[in-house]
């Protein structure tokens, strides 16, 4: 306890010792909560950044499968331009439909892949 001999007023050790003990475990104890706050941050930011490249990368890929779309229905619009007779006509319109159906179910099936890889880069 506390001893009065002059004004001046004595800790005991073992109370120093414990309130030493207490801060350098509270020290510790926010040290690790800091880090494993910035831990986070850092996972956070990592997950975001990674989910805008695959969002930038998946709109680079429809950016190109609409470049090959609309140059595909130009072509088609030439042919069918320099098309001679009905019979013509209605043989490029049913290559096209085809071909653009094959190409568009392709182009959806990439799509869906670009977006199960941005879910999964941004999960981990």
């Amino acid at each position: 306890m506390a001893r009065e001999s002059g004004g001046s007023f004595e800790i005991p050790a073992e109370m120093r010792a414990f309130a030493e003990k207490s801060v350098e475990q509270a020290k510790q104890a926010c040290e690790s909560f800091l880090n494993a706050a910035q831990n986070a941050v850092n996972t956070a930011g990592s997950q975001v950044t990674t989910a805008q490249s695959g969002v930038k990368e998946a709109g680079e890929l429809a950016m190109r499968f609409a470049q090959r779309n609309i140059a595909a229905s130009f072509e088609f619009a030439q042919k069918l331009a320099r098309a001679k007779d009905p019979q013509e006509v209605i043989a490029l319109h049913a290559e096209y439909a085809g071909s653009q159906i094959a190409v568009l179910s392709d182009q959806a099936k990439e799509l869906g892949r670009q977006a199960a890889k941005i879910t999964e880069r941004a999960a981990h």
